[in-house]
């Protein structure tokens, strides 16, 4: 008897566990969602100045989704996407502005940032308009979860702002380091090391470096009182380019391998490319 009841207990006992793996199985399957509709608080242009930088820009706001899995309505934490790219180009240029968001269904944006994303993310030309695309992506932990807004269109005119970095006094730019043919030695010689003024806010130089060293920009040559560095040399990436500063701390890592090299300072956005020849 002891044994038969053994059985039965057993063969219970597994009948509730895939019972009740069914019905959990059952409530987490995800059934559906909507869209967002996405509104704005202006209408095609969203106005831009200098003067009136801190004021708001445009506010966005979008309904929710309202993820519905068997059991109901989901309560797990929905992220938001926003992202910002010129018309025609279908969210796929890798320059767009994305703006990641957790829980809230609305983000505001003041005019200098907007006008921030747009001249140095988008790299878009100021004192011009131009046509914008805006949307909002919402999701859950899964990609199948994915729902996209609506498109937005603007016109916008981004302003010219002060460089992220001083440019030069000088207006001159020199390349000095282990990485360079000079070596330290400063002044460094000239033409090979000094950079070609493009543009009132962008100097470019081609030149061979030395796999593995180190190098530095100087306003003044034969000067070592002013420098242009980086914050943090040890970087991921930062030898094909970054972020760079006034007088910072750290000499710039020169690429792993030697070879003539493009190197382009952009004082606008304060970074600094590194391109193979």
């Amino acid at each position: 008897m002891k044994t038969r009841f053994l059985k039965f207990l057993l063969i219970g006992a597994a009948f509730c566990l895939v019972n009740a793996c069914t019905k959990d199985e059952a409530r987490d399957t995800f059934v559906g969602s909507t869209a967002p509709a996405l509104t704005a608080s202006v209408s095609s242009t969203i106005p831009l100045a200098y003067a009136t930088a801190d004021q708001e820009a445009v506010k966005l706001s979008w309904t929710n989704p309202n993820y519905q899995f068997a059991s109901g309505v989901s309560s797990q934490d929905v992220s938001y996407l926003i992202e910002i790219d010129t018309t025609g180009a279908n969210f796929t240029n890798p320059s767009r502005q994305t703006v990641s968001l957790s829980k809230d269904l609305s983000v505001s944006f003041t005019q200098a940032q907007l006008n921030d994303y747009l001249l140095n993310q988008l790299q878009l030309k100021a004192g011009i308009a131009h046509n914008l695309d805006i949307r909002v992506t919402a999701s859950l932990a899964a990609a199948a979860t994915k729902v996209v807004s609506n498109v937005l269109k603007f016109t916008v005119t981004p302003y010219a702002i002060p460089p992220k970095v001083a440019v030069p006094s000088s207006g001159d730019l020199f390349l000095v380091g282990s990485a360079t043919a000079g070596g330290w030695n400063n002044p460094v010689p000239v033409p090979s090391q000094k950079f070609t003024k493009i543009s009132a806010t962008l100097y470019e130089i081609t030149v061979p470096l030395t796999g593995g060293q180190e190098y530095l920009f100087l306003p003044v040559n034969g000067d070592w009182s002013h420098k242009y560095a980086v914050k943090d040399k040890t970087l991921a990436g930062l030898a094909d380019g970054g972020d760079f500063g006034y007088d910072k701390n750290d000499n710039f890592p020169g690429p792993a391998t030697s070879g003539t090299y493009k190197i382009s300072v952009d004082f606008q956005r304060g970074k600094f490319t590194v391109t193979k020849q």
